[in-house]
């Protein structure tokens, strides 16, 4: 369990170490935009788009990969005052009782519309942009299974480490 643990870390790593560069592409994007606005008066559409598509990407699929860093928001209440053995019990009962149930609904609710965007091939968010709604909405089955299958793999670190306290 804990190999599979490892290859699931391996994965959002490696989708981490392709996802930085997409966030030096949106900055470097963005500031092409706003020369080519106000220095030289052109303007693309297609290319603002792009700077959105790429945000989506970076913070959707780089999501299980805050979790597994642990660099996620955690409302700290009791969890900074409490045990190493009650954080774990913590930790067990967030995943198991909010985050894969949540993004199992996510996926579920969301699935008919990623259907139905690739059925019809959903183009443009706006007239000139860039024709590929349906690969912005795959995101979400994306992030879930990425942010669900890293919840499992810190689910196998933390029964395994029970199991050897």
């Amino acid at each position: 369990m804990l190999r599979l643990a490892g290859l699931i870390d391996g994965l959002n790593r490696g989708v981490a170490r392709v996802l930085r560069w997409f966030a030096l592409a949106m900055v470097l994007i963005q500031f092409g935009i706003v020369i080519g606005r106000y220095v030289f008066g052109v303007n693309s559409i297609w290319v603002q788009e792009s700077v959105l598509y790429l945000h989506a990407m970076l913070f959707m699929l780089a999501a299980g990969y805050t979790l597994l860093v642990d660099k996620h928001v955690r409302v700290d209440i009791f969890y900074a005052k409490v045990t190493p053995a009650a954080r774990r019990r913590i930790d067990i009962a967030g995943h198991l009782l909010f985050l894969l149930p949540s993004m199992a609904a996510l996926a579920w609710w969301s699935w008919p519309s990623v259907r139905n965007s690739w059925r019809i091939l959903e183009g443009p968010i706006s007239v000139g942009g860039i024709e590929a709604v349906f690969l912005l909405k795959s995101l979400i089955p994306l992030f879930c299974a990425l942010v669900a299958l890293q919840s499992l793999a810190i689910l196998a670190r933390l029964f395994a480490n029970e199991d050897a306290a």
